[in-house]
């Protein structure tokens, strides 16, 4: 500093403004706040610098050689950047929230308010520690706390050094009473352009979270590649996130650990409420997100239960939004208000348990229950409601249902029977609610793969006489070997349960086989169903019962009355494995998984974020209001009380690498791999709207994905050296799926192409596999006959004392066979609320914030392009239901299959693709 006073004289260095020093000439770019100007001097000519700083200076001065300069040694100056910090406020705020938000706009005046630090990529030489800005504090909170708007931004100035480098990471401390929710943080003022840091989160109070929160900036970066200043943070943030697996959770913890599940039953209210723990050697099970609540009082093994209202713990991050929380909320008001309903009915007289007629069940839609029996608002309001039922407007409308689209669309063609047809039932094999139990008969009769020394001879009672009329002239192994014959086998997961299933009060069912035909004109048609009950003290000729196609009355009510038993059967298959269980239970381990071994900046776990959206949230929902004992599941269902137990023998045959779609119609039989269609695979049903739909959404999944993946792992040994990817593979595996972690089918993650199909095959499975089962509950269950959840009679034959009765009233039997008044409002009630939409809703091919998404132009770019190809499967879609070949989808009364259609409105639609399992 000595030499350059000397040269420049000091006085004159001390007034220039642009050389606070000689780590600014090293540095080529210097932002100075006070003067908003921005300097690059590398690569400008001697005389251009001259000329600038003469014209600054206004005093000659001497050359200076830049040796010179770089051998002077002074500290770095200090300059000012500027965040802006997006919040989002609340709607609608209780009394509690009100007075607390007061009390921090006064305690902000005496300092405790929201303290934040800039964070830089850069190591302090020195120190040896990550370069850090000043503390900032954020402004105006006190002026904005009552600002009437969904969001909020605030300022902060940080001062930094000029050497201080990229900022990385943003640690801050909320002295507040209460949490916040922080969307985003974009810093100004470097010359590298605006920072931004995508943050989604809720900060806590330092009263309930001393340590600091950090959060990241959204330029993506596998471990190997996170700079220096950043690693101890990356680690610090997952082991927070981890926990140490002790204690009972706060609702405001961000904590990811996992238990079995033990809080289905609750049996300290009586031996009714006993359900056994899934998740152990004795019954495999994936594992759930722990809450660490105490055990209860007569079970050490089994965790006391959180009953309704009171709220079950999710990570803070993972609980509903409030637009979210407001559609759900408004859901279960209605499905109270329908429950309470029918038992208020069931109270005035017993005949109201059971329908009388078809004309009862249309009246749910048309009239509504209060209007139906003339009651009046007093007696609305005698009833008790929750208090917001006197803010909603026409609240007798909710007592009314909507009509469900199987209903009113054949209505539109005038036929409101068309449920009945053997060809509708078949169509709703392949494109209705649960299209993906149906597989190619490959011999015939069927064979089970039950102990016989338990359950029985393995053969069926299908006999070719059966169904040899029904094959179009074929032999029945020329139908097998040109691939016409299909089958919906329910028999091995139904029959093990049958004995304790009949023994309950109103439940009676079968374990059913159902075999289709596959006509020269694409459709399919129901050629015999195969009616099996236990084989109890031996063999009986009439544990085993075959119905085929109707020949006249008596026969045509029978075989209704067959169907409605498959109906149910697939009902219960549907709701307990293809859909519980095979998208939101065996999801949850990888989702947890993924928040304690993949960093927020791991580019991995920003492709899966908006993937896991909602789901614990909901799954902890579904613990403590549907799969409980007693709860909606067990109340609706036929297997009641087993319901979970079917659960979990469902899960024994759940294989990974079976659940991408490609797979699982090879698996099924209802494809073969054949290199020259578009995507590899023939359809054997050419017809078949779910599997046609979902190629074209897989697909797009699949190409996706690899360019991402590629982008980020130039090679196999990239895969095999990223640590934190490996832990979360191993860890989902070994601790969340740990009852199935020594089964040989679990793909490996060694290269590009492993970790390309795996990821692909969880995207498929949380969008549009969920999509696909959960959608379409309302639109084609609301109408009970049509798919009845439980059956409470089983099927007459002539020596049944109920025979005579059957002949009297065929359709009185028949309703009385289906789920009571009470039973089916409940079930609309619930299949209602899980059709719907919500208005946050974000479909595929969206992404919130899409600017601020990726740190990555190249990956944002290709994101736009796979965005595109959605829109184009949209179109595609609409072209299919319209083409009138195709008529699985198109023709009179024929409900066009759109639940694997993109993009959706809010409410119940039968169509629409999430990003992730939110409901």
């Amino acid at each position: 500093m000595a030499v350059a006073k000397q040269i420049l004289g000091s006085s004159m260095l001390e007034r220039s403004s642009l050389i606070p020093s000689s780590k600014f000439l090293l540095n080529p770019h210097f932002h100075q706040q006070q003067s908003k100007l921005c300097f690059s001097l590398v690569g400008l000519p001697l005389e251009r610098r001259g000329l600038h700083l003469r014209k600054v200076l206004r005093t000659p001065v001497a050359a200076i050689s830049e040796e010179l300069v770089k051998a002077v040694s002074e500290k770095p100056v200090k300059f000012k950047v500027r965040a802006a910090m997006t919040v989002r406020k609340k709607n609608k705020e209780d009394f509690k929230e009100t007075i607390v938000k007061h009390l921090d706009a006064l305690t902000e005046k005496i300092g405790r308010n929201v303290v934040l630090e800039l964070i830089s990529t850069e190591i302090d030489p020195k120190t040896r520690a990550p370069k850090k800005s000043g503390e900032a504090v954020l402004k105006d909170w006190v002026k904005k706390w009552n600002v009437k708007t969904e969001r909020v931004v605030y300022t902060a100035e940080f001062a930094v050094n000029s050497n201080f480098g990229v900022p990385g990471a943003i640690t801050m401390i909320n002295k507040h009473q209460k949490e916040f929710f922080l969307e985003s943080i974009t810093i100004e003022g470097f010359a590298c352009g605006p920072v931004h840091f995508v943050c989604n989160s809720w900060v806590q109070s330092k009263k309930d979270h001393p340590g600091k929160r950090i959060f990241f900036s959204n330029k993506p970066y596998l471990p190997s590649e996170t700079p220096a200043g950043l690693k101890e943070l990356r680690e610090r943030e997952l082991r927070q996130l981890r926990g140490d697996g002790k204690g009972l959770r706060k609702l405001s913890d961000r904590v990811y650990d996992y238990d079995t599940y033990n809080d289905l039953g609750n049996p300290d209210k009586g031996i009714d409420f006993v359900r056994p723990k899934l998740g152990g050697e004795q019954m495999p099970y994936p594992r759930r997100c722990r809450t660490g609540r105490p055990p209860t009082d007569t079970d050490m093994q089994a965790e006391s239960r959180l009953e309704k209202p009171l709220p079950m713990y999710v990570p803070r991050d993972e609980a509903f939004e409030e637009s979210k929380q407001n559609t759900f909320s408004a859901g279960r008001l209605k499905g109270v208000l329908h429950n309470l309903i029918p038992t208020l009915i069931a109270s005035i007289s017993a005949n109201n348990h059971d329908f009388k007629g078809f004309s009862d069940i249309d009246s749910l839609y048309k009239e509504g229950l209060l209007l139906k029996l003339g009651l009046q608002d007093e007696v609305l309001k005698r009833l008790p409601l929750p208090k917001v039922i006197n803010t909603l407007q026409g609240s007798e409308g909710l007592l009314r249902y909507d009509t469900p689209k199987i209903l009113s669309h054949s209505a539109l063609a005038g036929d409101k029977f068309a449920w009945l047809r053997d060809d509708e039932f078949a169509r709703q094999a392949i494109a209705g609610v649960n299209p993906v139990n149906i597989e190619r008969l490959e011999v015939f009769p069927p064979i089970s793969k039950l102990d016989p020394a338990i359950y029985g001879p393995q053969e069926s009672a299908l006999k070719e006489e059966h169904i040899l009329g029904h094959l179009n002239g074929m032999s029945v192994q020329q139908a097998l070997e040109e691939n016409k014959l299909f089958i919906v086998d329910f028999h091995d997961i139904y029959l093990p349960f049958l004995d304790r299933i009949n023994a309950l009060d109103g439940r009676k069912t079968y374990a059913t086989r159902t075999i289709f035909f596959l006509n020269p004109m694409g459709t399919l048609k129901p050629i015999a169903i195969e009616l099996s009950l236990p084989q109890a003290g031996g063999p009986n000729p009439r544990s085993k019962r075959v119905l085929t196609p109707p020949m006249d009355a008596t026969t045509n009510w029978l075989w209704q009355l067959a169907k409605s038993h498959v109906c149910s059967n697939d009902a219960g298959v549907h709701q307990l494995a293809n859909h519980w269980l095979r998208t939101h239970a065996c999801m949850e381990p990888f989702i947890l998984a993924a928040h304690r071994q993949l960093s927020a900046m791991h580019p991995i776990f920003k492709l899966l974020d908006p993937h896991m959206r909602y789901t614990l949230e909901i799954n902890a929902l579904a613990r403590q209001n549907l799969i409980n004992a007693e709860g909606v599941i067990e109340a609706c269902f036929t297997p009641g009380r087993y319901c979970m137990e079917i659960s979990a023998a469902a899960y024994k045959g759940w294989r990974f690498d079976l659940e991408g779609l490609p797979a699982d119609l090879i698996r099924r039989g209802v494809a073969i791999a054949d290199p020259s269609q578009p995507h590899g695979l023939k359809l054997l049903i050419e017809d078949y709207p779910y599997a046609s739909d979902g190629l074209l959404v897989w697909s797009s999944i699949e190409k996706w994905v690899g360019t991402y993946v590629n982008r980020y792992y130039p090679d196999s040994g990239s895969i095999r050296d990223d640590t934190e990817l490996q832990a979360w593979y191993s860890e989902s595996i070994n601790v969340g799926h740990a009852d199935l972690r020594h089964e040989s089918w679990w793909p490996t993650l060694a290269n590009v192409d492993d970790l390309i199909s795996i990821l692909t095959t969880l995207i498929w499975l949380v969008s549009a596999q969920h999509a696909a089962l959960n959608f379409g509950q309302y639109p084609y269950g609301g109408y009970v006959p049509n798919r009845p959840p439980l059956m409470r009679r089983l099927v007459p034959d002539e020596n049944d004392p109920e025979y005579a009765n059957f002949l009297a009233d065929p359709q009185r039997f028949f309703l009385t066979s289906m789920p009571s008044l009470l039973q089916a409002t409940k079930y609309m009630a619930v299949v209602d609320s899980l059709s719907t939409h919500s208005p946050d809703e974000e479909y595929i091919g969206e992404r919130q914030q899409p600017s601020i998404w990726s740190g990555d132009a190249e990956i944002i770019d290709a994101f736009y392009g796979f965005s595109a190809e959605i829109g184009r499967i949209e179109k595609e879609i609409e072209r299919r239901n319209g083409d009138p070949s195709l008529r699985n989808r198109c023709g009179a009364g024929v409900l066009p299959y759109e639940l694997l259609a993109p993009s959706s409105e809010p409410g119940v639609t039968c169509r629409g693709v999430p990003n992730s399992i939110s409901i």
